[in-house]
């Protein structure tokens, strides 16, 4: 095979994988959610809802992420974003939830947030913050559905939930929960720190017990020099 051939073969395989790139691209340019480290069953997470701008002649001025009724959060709590205006929508609940021996009757069931001064220009992404607790300890993944509106009018619904097999074409949000920890709130102390704490509590034992015992040792030499002084005493 000449070079000649060789490069064309290169520059044909270069071509057609620059195609499947970019067909790929805007599949996998979808509002999405990530939390900040992990996001442990029965625990609080921040969460981040990552909204790429698809188009190439518009820009994105809103974001509404719909809350999953199936498992209500009993705290959500957005971040503040610079020329965003954000508004919180709550529902009454159903069935009660009890969080920390109080019951709360309603959750957030939707946070949108509105341009205010900013967008999302073509080729950029933003992203929006929320802190959410207390996670379900019953669910493996929850899917939050989000609607995303461009300032031409055009509105682009990320609703269809995963179902195993390929992904759809307007995939929702969907976070997955990791296994429970010991402290939902992480402030218990870790085994490293149990462990320094028994030993700094055998520690402190072992010198209460030292000390007792030079006092022992003290008070039993003082006896037997009382006993010889008031010895020499009689014998005089």
């Amino acid at each position: 095979m000449s070079a000649t051939n060789v490069s064309r073969i290169a520059i044909a395989a270069g071509v057609a994988a620059s195609t499947v790139l970019l067909l790929a691209g805007p599949a996998a340019a979808h509002v999405s959610v990530q939390p900040q480290g992990e996001a442990a069953k029965g625990g609080y997470a921040t969460l981040n809802f990552k909204v790429p701008n698809e188009r190439d002649q518009a820009s994105t001025v809103k974001l509404e992420v719909n809350f999953p009724a199936d498992h209500p959060l009993s705290s959500v709590t957005p971040e503040a974003v610079p020329g965003w205006k954000i508004e919180i929508t709550k529902g009454k609940l159903d069935k009660p939830l009890e969080v920390h021996g109080r019951k709360i009757t309603e959750a957030v069931t939707k946070v949108t947030w509105t341009a205010d001064g900013s967008k999302i220009a073509p080729g950029y992404f933003q992203q929006f913050p929320v802190s959410v607790g207390q996670l379900p300890e019953d669910a493996d993944q929850l899917v939050f559905k989000a609607i995303q509106t461009y300032d031409n009018k055009e509105v682009v619904r990320w609703i269809e939930e995963p179902t195993g097999g390929e992904e759809p074409d307007s995939p929702a949000p969907v976070l997955k929960l990791t296994a429970a920890t010991e402290d939902h709130h992480g402030g218990g102390a870790a085994k490293g720190d149990k462990k320094e704490t028994h030993a700094a509590s055998s520690s402190s034992s072992d010198t209460t017990a030292r000390t007792l015992g030079i006092i022992g040792i003290l008070i039993g030499i003082a006896g037997v020099a009382f006993g010889v002084l008031a010895g020499r005493r009689r014998t005089a």
